[in-house]
């Protein structure tokens, strides 16, 4: 351990005065080499409580992440603080990723972001050999669990991983977890519950008002919202599940020129980031968004969120409508609910979970014919797998997660893809397909149950995740 005290590294380093919540004991008891389980909020400042350590620890901080999509602005940001920070992951080209590899081979990083998945590849893993894990940091740990709400395979590796590492001190992060997941997450660590504290600090929201309202239709959806934003000063993000929901919204309010930002994942990298750009540097936008909106985002000023279709699950939703009101200020919610919207996530979950398969004939197709895939992109596979319905993403699902699990590369600005291995049977486990389908099913049935309850909104979620609470007094049930 190097010689600089905590609080020295907190100014010098990370330009802050003072520790928030139990920032503090939590590096303290990662310095003593101990273990932690971090229940924190986004914004919060859960990246402190392993960054800060890393400056401390004379080794290497290696933080497994899910989100490749937010790697390098961490990266970005922790290199702009002075740590030794990078990310290895398939974004990367090869020339690239190797130049890496030798930087890791020479101990040249103190603070390393990669995804489960990186642990595959054998020329990662011996670069990883020639450094000393002084501390494993887990972020969206939730993954871990087959009760989490994005549920990852290779996270149930981490057990493997950690015995590989030598077992180093650990901290697993998550916004959200109920007590099933926290007891799994501990579990799948190979941890006792005597090996590890939880931290579970900032679950309840005081300052944010929660309503919600069973309407019929998109005309009176479209209705009840300008209402609502006509009344919120200040910035504001419209949540829907779907793209083309997104899109028909977009139509609406440009037909009543109202201004609004607008992000989803079908937007090309430059457009979503000009899109996100605006709306945080506003002091009044409001943009439209998929879920995919507010990775990583800390915009403390946001004065309301509304969900348009109803959230998957009772994690999700806490976790979009805790973007507002971070600066402590008193901030609105609503969620406009319609009984079709049942039957969309249901849809969504099913296509969104592809059979096993239907991974694997995907996977097949790609490897045998990819001049065709490089001409006709995912309309080829469609086509080839013979299936024509507008809320049936497994194409799009199935290439994402064979993607992510490191088995295709995109190429050619995504137009082109290349197999690099073939699935295993683990990934393909039927079991696991199975169980993750029902733990959605059974997630959205818990957000309908909330939806339609006359008790307490706030006590009911802090309930689920494991907090008593009384009445909040700050929710359309309780006034």
């Amino acid at each position: 351990m190097k010689t600089k005290g905590i609080k020295e590294v907190l100014a010098e380093v990370f330009k802050l005065a003072s520790f928030r919540g139990d920032q503090e004991a939590i590096i303290l008891r990662t310095l003593k080499g101990q273990n932690s389980l971090i229940i924190m909020p986004t914004g919060m400042g859960k990246s402190l409580c392993y960054q800060l350590p890393s400056r401390l620890l004379s080794g290497l901080t290696l933080v497994v992440s899910p989100l490749i999509a937010l790697m390098k602005d961490q990266v970005d940001q922790a290199q702009k603080l002075g740590l030794r920070a990078t990310f290895i992951n398939s974004s990367l080209d090869r020339s690239e990723r190797e130049k890496r590899y030798k930087k890791l081979d020479g101990g040249e990083y103190e603070l390393l972001y990669v995804t489960p998945e990186r642990f595959r590849k054998t020329e990662f893993c011996q670069a990883l050999k020639k450094n000393k894990v002084r501390l494993l940091a887990v972020d969206e740990a939730h993954c871990i669990s087959e009760w989490g709400h994005d549920f990852r395979p290779d996270y149930t590796k981490l057990k493997e991983i950690r015995n590989f590492l030598g077992s180093p001190p650990t901290q697993a992060l998550t916004a959200t977890a109920t007590a099933e997941v926290q007891v799994d997450i501990v579990k799948q660590l190979g941890l006792g519950e005597e090996d590890i504290k939880v931290f579970a600090a900032g679950i309840e929201r005081p300052n944010l008002y929660l309503e919600m309202d069973d309407l019929y239709g998109w005309d009176q959806k479209l209705k009840v919202f300008l209402e609502w934003s006509g009344r919120i000063a200040g910035p504001k993000i419209a949540y829907f599940s779907l793209v083309s929901s997104v899109e028909k919204f977009a139509q609406e309010l440009s037909k009543k020129k109202i201004n609004f930002c607008i992000y989803h994942g079908q937007m090309s990298p430059k457009d979503r980031k000009r899109q996100q750009e605006e709306f945080l540097q506003s002091k009044d936008a409001l943009i439209l968004a998929t879920p995919a909106f507010g990775l990583g985002i800390n915009k403390p000023d946001i004065r309301g969120v509304a969900h348009l279709e109803l959230p998957g699950s009772i994690e999700s939703y806490y976790q979009e409508i805790g973007r507002a009101g971070r600066d402590g200020s008193p901030a609105n919610t609503i969620m406009l609910y319609d009984e079709e919207d049942i039957s969309i996530q249901m849809d969504f979950i099913k296509w969104t979970n592809p059979e096993p398969n239907f991974l694997w004939r995907c996977y097949r197709l790609i490897e045998k014919n990819p001049d065709k895939v490089k001409s006709g992109g995912l309309d080829y596979l469609r086509e080839q797998l013979n299936f024509y319905n507008k809320r049936d993403f497994r194409v799009e699902t199935a290439v994402n997660l064979l993607e992510h699990w490191g088995f295709i590369a995109r190429e050619d600005r995504g137009k082109g893809i290349s197999v690099l291995e073939e699935p295993n049977g683990e990934m393909l486990d039927e079991k696991l397909a199975q169980a993750r389908f029902k733990g959605q099913n059974m997630k959205l049935l818990e957000v309908v149950n909330l939806v339609k309850s006359e008790e307490c909104r706030k006590k009911i979620i802090y309930k689920y995740f494991g907090v008593a609470a009384g009445d909040c007094g700050n929710c359309d049930n309780c006034l």
